[in-house]
């Protein structure tokens, strides 16, 4: 398994043992250095941009659409 590969069951699977696991590959941002400062991982799917801290990656991620990812980077 990919150490990048962040894998949870999908809310499609039963509890009848029908079960789907996905995973989200994460990518670094270029930003980012590798000393320690801020770091900034995102996972884009077609639905939904995942963000989250690298630092901190067991802890709660952003879920943008696609179109407020859009938006917040054409304002900054």
């Amino acid at each position: 398994m990919s150490a990048g590969l962040n894998w949870f069951k999908s809310s499609y699977s039963d509890g009848e043992g029908e079960c789907v696991e996905v995973a989200l590959s994460w990518t670094k941002s270029s930003y980012s250095s590798g000393q320690g400062g801020e770091c900034l991982e995102m996972a884009p799917t077609p639905t939904t941009i995942h963000i989250r801290d690298s630092k901190t990656p067991a802890t709660q991620a952003l879920h943008l659409t696609p179109a407020t990812w859009s938006a917040f980077l054409k304002s900054l």
